[in-house]
């Protein structure tokens, strides 16, 4: 595993900023930033702030081992991986729920996310201060708003109530607020989320190409708004959004599912037909032009010993035996998910190079891996392993980027919904749609993933459980479903989960700082 850097600040929140009040993003100040230059005031000042938030999800909160520790390895599905020695910690802290207050990935988490929402706030106050009515600095607004919305749409998963910090300020100690109330935090989403549908556009093409490839668009605000929206099961709400996405044309499914985690040299599979939003990440010949990230290095396979051809990686977020039992070896996702220790990992047909695993050893010894499975779906190229010069665990797959939001899940969530509101005959269809794809679009008479037919709504609320347990496998749904299902007693029950570890606690440095202005969750 890559050194980290283990910080021990906590947000709430030091960074050198100005106070004042904004109501989300419809409602600003007419006061100018004290701290901005005439070239500020020039086209181009918020643009500048908008590429920085993008850079900010970039941290380690958003895209390497602190989210994976919180998205991914909480669920059944997914597991810590790596070897036994690295971040032994973890598998207390999250796999068998014996959560920590203090601890530096759960630290950073927060951290980073609170950070995230400055840099929002600052680029909102600026676009007041000066009173912007151009296009390009709306869209920029409605990025920042994006922003603050999909970073407190993270913490109210993880913490529930949390402070509500929609102001930029200067003195620390005007960011110190008290939590507020989950509803309340909803309702800034919906504020933002509305703004940020309004002003981001379709697409960024000129002249039928794309400017800006990975960039927030109108699709991303409405598809993250559904998704807090089925989180409050507001199922009329996610039926609307859904269908403003899918009716935008923008979007379509991609015919093979494993074009969808392509990472070549040709860069296939990145910004495809299916998706919405995800991270960026490049690197050019032999490590030059570097704009990557760990969020594939941190995931691919890990090799101890002497022999390292095959320490692609850190190794986090593998599979476990719970989901390889639990997935119908008929169904090609399977395989095109799911690496195998000591298999091929079945050529370009599954997404693979024809190359031969090395085989499992629970003690890694020589030759060896120490996991049985691993991610799939950042598995490395190996023609990107040699052109980057990035062939092991150094940064074996920082090209890699993270499919964020993508359109299987808007077809899903509308499944769900319209099965929720008693339209099963929109929940099947809308299911069918994935199940063919996995099928590889061989229509109902010849399906491998054959059609499930709608019979009550029970039994298509359990076909769209599963449907998203697989479609969606490692990309980070799986905890957070089974919460939102009420399921993750009876499906982590054995693991230690209890009702109180829906929430993680409150990281303790930020009570600390706060002077007990920021109390603890129930129960920790």
């Amino acid at each position: 595993m890559k050194k980290i850097k283990k910080t021990s600040w906590l947000l709430l929140l030091t960074f050198p900023v100005l106070l004042v009040t904004i109501s989300g993003c419809k409602k600003y100040l007419d006061r100018k930033p004290l701290f901005a230059t005439y070239a500020d005031y020039q086209q181009g000042a918020l643009e500048a702030q908008s590429f920085g938030l993008y850079s900010s999800l970039q941290n380690a909160g958003f895209s390497t081992l602190p989210w994976v520790d919180f998205n991914s390895i909480r669920g059944d599905d997914e597991q810590k991986g790596s070897s036994l020695t690295d971040g032994a910690e973890v598998n207390a802290e999250f796999e068998t729920f014996k959560y920590t207050k203090d601890d530096w990935a759960t630290n950073t988490y927060w951290n980073d996310h609170f950070t995230m929402i400055n840099l929002a706030n600052k680029e909102l106050f600026t676009a007041d201060s000066l009173k912007v009515t151009d296009e390009a600095s709306l869209r920029n607004v409605g990025e920042a708003c994006f922003f603050r919305a999909y970073s407190y749409f993270d913490l109210v998963k993880a913490y529930g109530d949390v402070p509500k910090i929609d102001f930029y300020f200067v003195n620390a100690a005007e960011g110190i607020r008290p939590k507020s109330p989950a509803a309340e935090l909803y309702a800034l989403m919906d504020s933002d989320l509305n703004v940020a549908s309004k002003y981001l556009p379709l697409n960024w093409e000129v002249a039928g190409n794309n400017q800006f490839p990975g960039r927030l668009t109108r699709g991303a605000a409405l598809t993250l708004w559904a998704q807090t929206y089925l989180f409050r099961q507001k199922w009329d709400s996610v039926v609307s959004l859904c269908n403003a996405v899918i009716n935008s044309g923008a979007y379509s499914l991609s015919p093979n599912f494993t074009d969808i985690w392509k990472d070549g040299l040709n860069g296939a599979g990145k910004n495809g037909p299916e998706s919405i939003f995800e991270m960026q990440s490049s690197i050019g010949a032999n490590g030059t032009n570097y704009h990557g990230v760990p969020w594939g290095t941190c995931q691919n396979v890990r090799q101890g010993g002497a022999d390292l051809s095959w320490n692609l990686g850190w190794g986090w977020n593998t599979p476990t035996d719970v989901l390889v039992s639990a997935w119908d070896n008929t169904d090609p996702r399977k395989q095109m998910t799911i690496l195998f220790s000591g298999q091929s990992d079945g050529g370009p047909a599954l997404g693979g190079y024809g190359a031969t695993l090395p085989p499992y050893d629970a003690l890694g010894a020589a030759g060896h891996v120490e996991q049985k499975y691993w991610n799939k779906k950042v598995y490395s190229d190996p023609q990107m392993r040699a052109f980057t010069g990035e062939i092991n665990a150094s940064g074996g797959a920082d090209w890699i980027n993270h499919r964020i939001l993508r359109y299987a899940d808007v077809i899903l969530m509308l499944a769900e919904a319209s099965n929720e509101l008693g339209d099963g005959a929109t929940a099947a269809a809308n299911l069918e749609l994935i199940r063919n794809r996995a099928s590889g679009n061989l229509g109902p008479g010849r399906a491998i993933v054959p059609p499930i037919p709608f019979t009550s709504q029970a039994q298509m609320r359990t076909a769209i459980k599963n449907e998203r347990r697989f479609e969606l496998a490692m990309e980070g749904y799986r905890f957070y479903d089974l919460v939102r299902w009420g399921d993750a007693v009876s499906a982590l029950g054995g693991l230690g989960y209890q009702p109180r570890n829906a929430l993680y606690p409150i990281p303790q440095p930020a009570i600390d700082l706060s002077g007990g202005v920021l109390v603890q969750n129930p129960n920790y």
